[in-house]
This record gives C-alpha cells, structure tokens and sequence, in this order.
C-alpha cells in the first residue's frame, strides 16, 4: 500500500494482489484508491528542517531517503553523489541538516562533515557497517544511523537538536 496527499485528504493507493511489488502489476490488474479522510488537517512538522542535503551515491538508496524526509514534511530535499558535489551545494546554498553516507565510492564524506562543522549545520552519518566504520578522532561521537534504518530513527535524527 502507497500514501499520497490529495489536496487535504490522506489516500492510500493498493493493488488487490497480496505480495506483489509494485513492478509486477499486469495491464489487467485493478487499482483501487481509498479515501482515508476527507478532511484531514495539514499535519504539523515542528522541528523539521526545511531544506535536507543527501550524500549518498547508491540511486536506489538516495532516492529512498528522499521519499521517507519529504514524507516527513520536508520542504526541499537535495541528494549529491559525490564529496565533490556535495561541498559545491554547501556553497551555493547551505542546508538546515544533512544526511552523510560515510563511505562513498572510493572516497569518505569526512571533508563535508567537517564543512558542515565549520558552518554550525547538523548531520548524522550514515553507514551500513554498523559500528565498525571508522571515523577520524574530531568526528568520532558524531550521531550515526545504520542502514537500513527505520523511519522513526530517520525522524528523530531529524528533529533532534544541538
């Protein structure tokens, strides 16, 4: 089952074939849409940043993050590939939190961290090597997130402060 917004109604989008993915639907399936509420107030995301920086190289994973943050009520949501791209949106437009794939392809994402730093900008690591990835000693009690991680853990590392 898919959530969307519609206007002010909450709707849930679902396949009456159980345990299929969305990619195997055939032409001759049903799609029904249930309303979920016809009027439902605008949910309220207080200490949720307006703006997210995603640098995480895996498409798949990124655009996973993406989906979940704005589902959180996130206004803008930037993903870069790279440590290279990532310092050059930093430049161009500083975001409110950001979201850091320790280990990118062939390459760490320490030197953003340490820009983020510079600028008072909250980040959390993320990483699927669990407690054994190696930061640099200046960066070591930073907040990390183990993927795959749920989407109440993305949540509150979101909102949490200083």
């Amino acid at each position: 089952m898919w959530w969307f917004q519609d206007g002010n109604r909450r709707r849930a989008l679902r396949a009456p074939a159980a345990g299929r993915c969305a990619g195997s639907f055939r032409p001759s399936d049903q799609i029904s849409i249930l309303d979920i509420g016809a009027h439902m107030e605008p949910a309220s995301f207080d200490g949720m940043p307006e703006d997210v920086l995603i640098v995480e190289d895996d498409p798949i994973i990124a655009l996973d993050f993406e989906d979940t943050i704005t589902g959180f009520g996130v206004k803008t949501v930037r993903t870069a590939a790279s440590v290279a791209r990532a310092l050059e949106m930093i430049a161009d437009r500083p975001p409110d939190f950001a979201l850091l794939d320790v280990g990118l392809f062939r390459e760490k994402t320490f030197a953003v961290a340490e820009r983020l730093d510079a600028l008072q900008i909250r980040y959390v690591f993320v990483t699927g090597y669990d407690g054994d990835a190696r930061l640099p000693a200046a960066l070591a009690g930073k907040p990390r997130l183990t993927k795959p991680c749920t989407s109440a853990a993305l949540e509150a590392a979101l909102v949490q402060r200083r």
